[in-house]
């Protein structure tokens, strides 16, 4: 253990000292050092199937009776590949060091002292459960005493016994023993790692768990190697490939074997065997080795390192994406990771955190309706409603020396009715100056920051600040409030404070002129049945304005006043202590005499508080909804705060067919009929979407009763509507329970959108999970803290945002950015495209690879089955190095479909990618038959046309060295064409690499053929003056045009009459591309009859802690002055 200091700062560590040190809280996410790098690193390299196969393709050609081709046509290649794998893996290996580096890593310490009276310390949670709200906790009185003296805290010598690490975020049991005595430990006195200190100057703790030990890392899962979906095709295609080379070797060693024993026997005078081969079978043994090697090109090893430079190259687009660069915090897009580009092409389920990251963590009051009257909206001189943007004149609170400057309002005439001394409009900020928790807090004159329980309080006591009614500091027994320029101070008699099931506060206050007054606020559907009966009216036009206001999305509040009797109050303040002491059935007896008192309110108004989105993000729902990606919000944050962010976005809305709402329970004795109540839910839930979902003959029943033990992926089911399904965490832990998990994946999966709300971090990364264990479907998770960490872990595709809860989720992810609005961006443009080009360049690379070995297949019927090569061997080597690599690589860099804007204007483009469509098994196999149709063109055709052919000065021209230059100049030409032909966008670039290999292998053929270099090494270069006595005949050229035309046209064909018949979206929105109407986001408006509630805090509220006086520094010197009057004649020509 060792003891730490900690300041107040955003990661609440920014100074930290050990003052023992006998643990480490260091973190290691770094796999290599400098020792272990290049054993480590090949070791996994050679894990790759490919790489193995080449090694051993190495090998065998070190065996001289077996090899048919020099050892530097594979070593070349595999030295290549594995250089730059390991490069590329070194470089994000040390990005990762080099991230973690910078960033001050934290433990869970128990409390001692702080600088707060009775070592009291507030705290905010954002970044382990996404709750905003402040919380308290509180040091042992026997520790607190020894404050911030250093000598003290050096000599402290206690012993904690303490449970062992675990990931329960909400509970600690341990004991301090100390100076003979025990205490108990709580969760009360603990400081979790990732917590941030606010509103207190300085604390001292004792550290219990650190590094991986604390209930953060505990909860954030193991990190996986993650690969895509094509990765694991691939592994499956390269087995089949294997199978058919295995397939092609031994039909061409069994006709070795035959034509050894039938003609090659009696003629090894001419055709002697090796020095050991003795027997025909043990020639076609040694024969089916040599096509190994020969063949081994259906599996290139040059398709890897192509594949990790596409992949390299499309993350540079991303991190070079000014779209996506956000400058108010100077942060850019970020690739983290450069293997699963293509996998942001196949998104189906996105899990996103909501405080955040669909949320500013921002609270802002932006409409209100006082006696009747709505304000907030503004309206032209017509009277038409006018949209607010940022060029919308301000309300100028510049008359208010104490108004906060970032605080925003549109509505002049509220500032009016303010300014006229409007009754109503007075009493109504009062109340909103009077009635809450806030903590004022003022070091200089005029400077006041406010630390609210809740960020919802903080945006009304704002309001009232900038609007005249200013609260300034607070006691245990008084409130001073800086009305209009005028300091009072109101004695605070009693604080009713808010619970869950209350769902409202009251305060009581004596003004200075003596009148007593009750101040409510709470939600609507509570208080209106707390008026008066003379408020009728005024409720109707206050419910008509609610309903409005939630149309908007806004959370809503109702306020109300009374005025009390002095008789009756000092009778009831009476009771009121009794029921506070009582020993038994206390929260009862208070509830009791609260509900007492609240009875008859006179309704002043309601208050409409905007929980800020960030920008763009319904918007970005409604592009991702329209790609068939569906949205599930995994959130910390209570039930009724998320239910309002769903609304808010529009993820939920009142034209869904229904929305089911589970709430648990977490009483255990009654767990058997929650997991009843929850099957026959979930079962009826799914009986009124897919009422067919019941029957023996459906699919997937059919599929369950066969795989009973052994789940499998479970087909997509279609609702008869649009539903939602909002779950919380204590439901979803028995959901999660045994035969109900797949009642549960089956009924979520039907909704259109999933809103699971107070889950843990490790329950986040479980619905993951659960969606990957059934789904055949690739999945992101979306999150800003370090309660996403696990979740971001465990999808296919984590991405992290840089946002106002930490930088934990970003180092955690696999690409990252400022803002949400962004991923729309990163999926349907960078995602669609690098799936894409992928596509494109594996079926490509399949077909010329094929169409390049198989005609060594053929050749082998017309050689003796010998394992002669068709080509030369410098030809072989540098087909896929040089000759082919250049032009793949422009496609797959460059090429799109459509043009980012399109593909942001046309969200269904993406839909191809979440079913695979682009590449398959069933793809695979049309690349091989077009490559197998190729190789017999690519082989019959030259054949026929050197077979007995003269040249015109009655030379012959028909031997092996004519036919191999003829064939191999046949092959590059060809898959020239095809890459054009593959090609959608046409770039400088393209052009390039395709005319330059075609020059290049030219170039390099007239070289290496020359006399010159026959000279220098006769051995190596053999095809002596072969291009220019072969090129040069007019008979050569028309074969080359004959195979190009029967190896395009077909092709050229079937895609003509495909786009015609049977159009993918991409063919459309070219065919229409100058009068496509496009999908267009707009500003999204509903109506609505639902009102979201006040969210208030997540706990009890601290009226108990704030009348007891433990949390009070002393009085701000600043407190008792006034400082301005909005009707001086200062003010009185502001045009306001």
């Amino acid at each position: 253990m060792g003891l730490l200091w900690v300041e107040e700062g955003r990661y609440g560590t920014s100074h930290c000292f050990w003052l023992e040190e006998l643990c480490s809280n260091s973190i290691k996410t770094s796999k290599y050092n400098f020792f272990t790098f290049l054993p480590l690193n090949l070791f996994e390299q050679f894990q790759r199937i490919a790489n193995a196969y080449f090694l051993f393709l190495l090998i065998l050609q070190l065996i001289p009776q077996i090899s048919s081709l020099p050892w530097f046509t594979t070593v070349v290649p595999l030295v290549l590949v594995l250089a730059v794998s390991g490069v590329k893996d070194a470089i994000d290996d040390f990005v990762r060091f080099v991230s973690l580096v910078s960033v001050c890593v934290q433990a869970d310490l128990l409390l001692l002292s702080s600088s707060e009276p009775h070592s009291l310390v507030y705290i905010e949670t954002a970044e382990l459960d996404g709750e905003t709200n402040l919380k308290v906790k509180q040091a042992l009185t026997v520790t607190a005493e020894l404050g911030e003296d250093l000598q003290k805290l050096t000599d402290f010598n206690g012993e904690v016994k303490c449970e062992a690490p675990n990931n329960k975020l909400d509970n600690f049991t341990g004991t301090l023993a100390l100076r003979g005595e025990k205490y108990a430990l709580d969760n009360e006195k603990m400081l979790l790692r990732g917590c941030t200190i606010r509103n207190t100057e300085w604390c001292f703790g004792l550290v219990i768990y650190a590094g991986p030990d604390t209930k953060l890392m505990q909860n954030s899962g193991r990190t996986t190697f993650k690969r895509t979906s094509i990765d694991r095709l691939m592994n499956v295609l390269v087995l089949m490939i294997f199978a058919f080379l295995a397939l092609m070797c031994l039909i061409l060693a069994i006709g070795n074997g035959i034509w050894e024993s039938d003609k090659g026997y009696n003629f090894q005078v001419y055709l002697p065997w090796a020095e050991d081969v003795t027997s025909a079978p043990l020639s076609a043994f040694l024969m089916f080795w040599s096509y190994v090697i020969i063949l081994n090109t259906v599996v290139p090893i040059s398709l890897y390192v192509s594949v990790e430079i596409i992949r390299l190259g499309n993350s540079f687009y991303i991190d070079w994406d000014r779209k996506m660069y956000y400058p108010l915090n100077d942060t850019p897009a970020q690739a983290r990771t450069t293997t699963l580009n293509e996998e942001l092409g196949q998104i189906k389920y996105i899990f996103s955190d909501k405080t955040g990251t669909l949320t500013q963590n921002i609270m802002c009051f932006n409409k209100c309706s006082i006696n009747g009257k709505s304000y907030g909206d503004v309206y032209d001189q017509s009277g038409q409603r006018i949209e607010i943007n940022e060029n919308t004149e301000k309300v100028d609170f510049s008359y208010n020396q104490l108004a906060d400057p970032k605080f925003a309002f549109y509505d002049h005439s509220l500032v009016e009715a303010v300014k006229l001394n409007d009754v109503p409009t007075h009493r109504f900020f009062r109340l909103l100056s009077l009635c809450h928790t806030v903590m004022p807090e003022e070091k200089k004159e005029g400077n006041l920051v406010y630390q609210a329980q809740s960020p919802d309080e903080g945006a009304l006591v704002t309001a009232a600040r900038n609007f005249g009614f200013v609260f300034r500091a607070r006691t245990p027994e008084t409130i001073t409030v800086v009305e209009m320029g005028e300091t009072k101070i109101y004695k605070l008699l009693a604080i009713l404070d808010f619970n869950n099931v209350r769902k409202r506060m009251s305060v009581i206050v004596r003004s200075p002129e003596g009148d007593l007054t009750l101040y409510c606020k709470g939600a609507d559907t509570i208080l209106y049945e707390l008026l008066h009966s003379s408020c009728e009216s005024l409720k109707e036009e206050t419910t008509e304005h609610l309903n409005e206001f939630a149309g908007e999305g806004l959370r809503t509040l109702v306020v109300a006043y009374k005025n009390l009797d002095e008789e009756y109050f000092q009778d009831w303040i009476k009771r009121h202590h009794e029921a506070s002491t009582a020993l038994e059935g206390r929260e009862d007896k208070l509830s009791e005499i609260y509900e007492e008192i609240e009875k008859d309110l006179m309704l002043l108004g309601a208050t409409a508080i905007e929980d800020k989105l960030q920008d763009g993000v319904p918007q970005t729902i409604e592009t991702l909804a329209k790609a068939s990606i569906k949205i599930w919000v995994l959130t910390g944050d209570k039930q009724e705060t998320a239910m309002n962010i769903g609304y808010s976005c529009n993820l939920l809305y009142d034209d869904m067919a229904d929305v089911f709402v589970i709430e648990g329970s977490t009483s255990e004795d009654i767990l058997i009929l929650i997991l009843i109540f929850f099957f026959f839910f979930f079962r009826n839930a799914r009986k009124k979407m897919k009422p067919d979902s019941f029957l023996d003959s459906d699919e997937i029943n059919i599929q369950i009763e066969k795989s009973s033990k052994n789940p499998k992926l479970l087909p997509d089911e279609q609702a008869n509507g649009v539903y939602g399904l909002v779950i919380n965490g204590h439901s979803l832990a028995y959901a999660l329970e045994g035969n109900l998990e797949l009642e549960l994946v089956r009924t979520a999966c039907m909704c259109k959108v999933v809103i699971c709300c107070r889950v843990t971090p490790l329950q986040k990364a479980q619905v993951v999970e659960l969606v990957k264990k059934y789904k055949k479907a690739v999945t992101l998770a979306i999150g800003d803290g370090a309660n996403d960490v696990s979740m971001i872990k465990t999808a296919h595709i984590g991405v992290g945002i840089s946002g106002q809860e930490g930088m934990q989720a970003v180092l955690s992810s696999d690409f990252s950015f400022a803002q949400f609005r962004y991923l729309q961006r990163l999926l349907l443009v960078h995602g669609r495209w690098s799936y894409i080009r992928m596509c494109k360049f594996l079926k490509y690379f399949f077909y010329k690879n094929f169409a390049f070995t198989l005609v060594h297949f053929w050749y082998g019927f017309f050689s003796g089955f010998s394992a002669q090569t068709v080509y030369d061997q410098w030809f072989i080597t540098l087909y896929n190095l040089a000759y082919t690599s250049l032009p793949v690589l422009g496609m797959s860099l460059f090429d799109q479909d459509v043009d980012d804007r399109w593909s942001l204007l046309f969200p269904q483009l993406y839909v191809p990618g979440q079913e695979n469509l682009y590449f398959n098994k069933t793809v695979f196999i049309k690349c091989m038959l077009q490559g197998i149709y190729s190789s017999l063109i690519l082989f019959f055709i030259p054949y026929g046309a050197m077979y007995n052919t003269m040249r015109s000065d009655g030379k012959a021209i028909a031997d092996y060295q004519s036919f191999a230059l003829m064939a191999q100049t046949c092959l590059l030409i060809v898959v020239s064409v095809q890459i054009g032909l593959d090609t959608s966008y046409w770039t400088v670039v393209n052009q390039f690499f395709i005319w330059g290999s075609l020059s290049v292998y030219f170039a390099i053929t007239f070289t290496m053929y020359s006399d010159g270099m026959y000279l220098i090494l006769p051995a190596s270069f053999p095809f002596v003056g072969t291009a220019r006595n072969t090129l040069s005949q007019p008979n050569v050229w028309l074969a080359i045009f004959l195979s190009i035309a029967l190896c395009v046209l077909p092709v050229v064909g079937f895609r003509f009459l495909k786009a015609l018949l049977r159009p993918t979206a991409s063919d459309k929105v070219r065919r229409n591309f100058s009068n496509a109407r496009p999908h267009r986001c707009k500003r999204l408006r509903r109506t609505s009859t639902r009102r979201s509630g006040y969210a208030f805090s997540h706990q009890h509220g601290f009226g108990a802690l704030i009348m007891s006086g433990r949390n009070m520094r002393p009085k701000s010197p600043f407190a008792t002055t006034g400082t301005f009057s909005p009707n001086s004649d200062k003010y009185k020509h502001k045009g306001l």
